[in-house]
This record gives structure tokens, C-alpha cells and sequence, in this order.
């Protein structure tokens, strides 16, 4: 079995589409698994979610945007922390197609599979078990940590699974030791270069391999949007996350 781990694609259509082309023209791919944060930063959260939705073969775990954009649709309140993204995910909020949104509400925060001997486990990014359940107005995703191996093993080494693979910090993590792999394979639809990146696990040999893949896709064709549609804060978007 072969696995493909997206993540964080935050309403970037052409990135997905592009990624989303190489997968099928490869034959191999088994199951992608999407981890969460579909939506936002990008204007095209409808057309991403048309498209997830729309195959069979993709599992999906929400993350923290699409969970805040989802507390302001249901006026639930908004995390403190994000408020400098609160403008932009009303806008967001205001056009999300109400079928995407009962079918957001229905994704878990994790997902697990049992290949032979190897368990994976998918989740956006580490949260605490006494906050599993919690609401994202009491803030449960972790705080972004540096991408090293020590981090790595403080925050996920207790998860009983072989490969953890998650996503929320944007760029990639591969780190191998201890019986334990941990792939955040980088952020499909924010990565500040021209390409969009996704990850690969292998599982059809004695042993795991994980591998990251970069796509190009038409960048500048995708920032001309923010212009055209006027999205909020895109200035302050354009600043933390594309250029």
C-alpha cells in the first residue's frame, strides 16, 4: 500500500489541482490522507472543498482555521488568538457553501490506519488528550514548535502509532528514530516558493519509506485572485505566507 499525506491547503485550488494531478498520473497511490486546514488564507476555500469532497479516495481531519471559521458560522465565538485573521475568516464564513459546511462538522481531528505491522495515525498537530474534545475557543491545538526531533519526540513520542504524521506548521518535517517516523510533509497550499509539496508513504516493502514531493503550479495566477475577489487582510496574508 502507497499513502499520500496532504496538508494545510488553505483554499489554494490550483495547488491542490496540481498535486492532486501528479497523484493520479502516478498509479500507485492506495488513500490520501488530507490534515486539515483546507480552507482560508486562500480564496478558493469553496472550489478546494468541491474538490475533497468530491473523491472517494481522500480522508479529511479538520484543523484549526477550518475549526475557528466553523465557530463564526455557528456564532460560537472566535479564538482570541487569531484575531489578526478575524476579518478574513468572516469573509471566509460568509461564503462557505452550506453543504461543506455540515460536512466539516462531521470530520474528526484524527484518523488511524493499521497496515501489517504499522499503525498511523494522522492528526493537524498536537493536542493534549485532556483537550481532545475541547472547542477551538479554548485554543487546544499545541504551540508551534521548531521542527526538530527533540520536539518531535516531546510532543508525539506517547502516541501509539508507528508514522505520526501531522501539519499546522508550515514547513517540512521528516525525522526517523526510535521506532517512530514523523511526517509533516509542508504546506500544500502557503509554501512561500513555487511549488506545493505533499508526502508519500510507502508501505509495500519489509520496511516504511517516506518520501516529500514538490509540484509546480501557476503561483502568480493564484495571488492575482486576492486582488480581483478584494479578500481581507490580504496584505498581512501576502506578507506571512506567500511572499
Amino acid at each position: 500500500m502507497k499513502l499520500a499525506i496532504i496538508t494545510d491547503i488553505h483554499g489554494n485550488e490550483l495547488s491542490l489541482k496540481a498535486v492532486l494531478q501528479e497523484i493520479d498520473k502516478r498509479g500507485d497511490i492506495d488513500e490520501i490522507w488530507c490534515l486539515g486546514d483546507m480552507i482560508a488564507m486562500g480564496p478558493d476555500s469553496n472550489e478546494v472543498l468541491d474538490i475533497l469532497f468530491g473523491r472517494s479516495d481522500i480522508r479529511m481531519i479538520t484543523g484549526n482555521h477550518d475549526e475557528a471559521i466553523l465557530s463564526l458560522i455557528a456564532e460560537e465565538g472566535h479564538p482570541e488568538t487569531y484575531k489578526h485573521t478575524r476579518e478574513h475568516h468572516q469573509w471566509i464564513a460568509e461564503r462557505l457553501n452550506p453543504n461543506h459546511v455540515a460536512k466539516l462538522k462531521q470530520l474528526p481531528r484524527i484518523i488511524e490506519k493499521q497496515v501489517n505491522d504499522t499503525r498511523i495515525l494522522g492528526i493537524h498537530y498536537h493536542i493534549e488528550e485532556s483537550k481532545r474534545q475541547a472547542h477551538i475557543q479554548d485554543e487546544p491545538f499545541y504551540t508551534i514548535q521548531e521542527a526538530t526531533l527533540e520536539n518531535m519526540q516531546h510532543m508525539f513520542s506517547d502516541y501509539s502509532a508507528d508514522i505520526i504524521c501531522f501539519g499546522h506548521h508550515h514547513p517540512e518535517h521528516d525525522f526517523q528514530t526510535d521506532g517512530k517516523m514523523y511526517l509533516n510533509p509542508g504546506a500544500l497550499g502557503v509554501s512561500k516558493g513555487e511549488t506545493a509539496p505533499y508526502g508519500i508513504i510507502d508501505l509495500t516493502g519489509n520496511e516504511p519509506i517516506i518520501t516529500i514531493h514538490h509540484v509546480a503550479y501557476d503561483k502568480k495566477a493564484f495571488l492575482e485572485k486576492f486582488d480581483r475577489l478584494q479578500v481581507p487582510q490580504r496584505e498581512t496574508l501576502f506578507k506571512l505566507f506567500y511572499t
